[in-house]
């Protein structure tokens, strides 16, 4: 199977970020940070259904990009040679299978990246790690929304949560996810689910997380609201700074309370509580 690969020339690692995250959209898989550029992979099939809108977003920064068509691609050596451990506040340790493992955590989670997001090298999965890391989470019941590889409801659970859904509705990241699930040894505390919000419908949660994007998290923020238990919680990030006021003004019109803001390299997260 053909990749193409798409170049992005940017400025710095922050706004590479800002690509990422509004590519993330779309179905490519892999993403390589280099000094004044990013390159964004995809495959051949899958670019035509999405190709308006990636050009007319790439068109709206003003920037020259341009699509190349490479045959092979070894995503392994790719992933491997861009994927160093994560440390989140010297508590929680993020690697990969071919990472050493490195005791002295509270709390370690094993990711083969096998998509860009999800391995806490992105500013918004450090928020919710640490987010997660600043609550109590022994025994209840909690979502990931836009679960990607699992990471987040893998952490969860093994800080004590009894059981995360974790919901995606991208097929690539459920299958990505119930390898990492598996790798984690957290089967059946971990439930993978293939959908998008409406997979929730009628289901109760202590806590939810969601790192997804501002759009998303404004349609779909009733029916978190509505899952959520009285007195729990629900942690957002795939956000920017400026986007703090929409999120938390939506948040409150839907009555939870906004306890929490956290800021990192121009990303923000939110904590609520109903």
């Amino acid at each position: 199977m053909n990749y193409l690969q798409l170049y992005i020339p940017t400025r710095d690692t922050i706004q590479s970020e800002i690509y990422m995250a509004e590519l993330a959209d779309y179905p490519f898989e892999s993403f390589e940070q280099e000094d004044t550029c990013l390159k964004a992979y995809i495959r051949e099939d899958l670019l035509p259904a999405c190709r308006a809108e990636v050009d007319e977003f790439l068109h709206s920064t003003g920037v020259e990009c341009r699509f190349t068509t490479i045959e092979t691609v070894n995503w392994n050596a790719l992933w491997e040679s861009n994927f160093t451990p994560v440390e989140v506040e010297e508590r929680c340790l993020i690697r990969a299978p071919f990472h050493e493992p490195r005791p002295g955590y509270e709390v370690e989670a094993v990711i083969m990246p096998k998509m860009s997001f999800g391995t806490g090298h992105h500013a918004t999965t450090w928020l919710m790690a640490a987010g997660l890391l600043g609550q109590c989470v022994s025994g209840l019941y909690g979502l990931d929304m836009g679960s990607g590889t699992g990471v987040l409801a893998i952490l969860a659970v093994k800080l004590g949560a009894e059981h995360v859904d974790a919901v995606d509705i991208d097929e690539w990241a459920f299958e990505n996810g119930t390898e990492n699930i598996a790798t984690n040894g957290v089967q059946g505390r971990v439930t993978p689910v293939l959908g998008d919000v409406s997979a929730i419908a009628g289901r109760q949660y202590d806590f939810i997380l969601a790192n997804i994007n501002r759009n998303i998290l404004l349609a779909d923020m009733a029916q978190y609201a509505a899952a959520l238990k009285t007195g729990a919680w629900l942690l957002m990030s795939g956000i920017l700074e400026k986007d703090v006021d929409a999120i938390s003004q939506q948040a409150v019109s839907l009555g939870l309370t906004v306890e929490t803001v956290r800021v990192k390299d121009g990303w923000a997260s939110v904590r609520c509580r109903k």
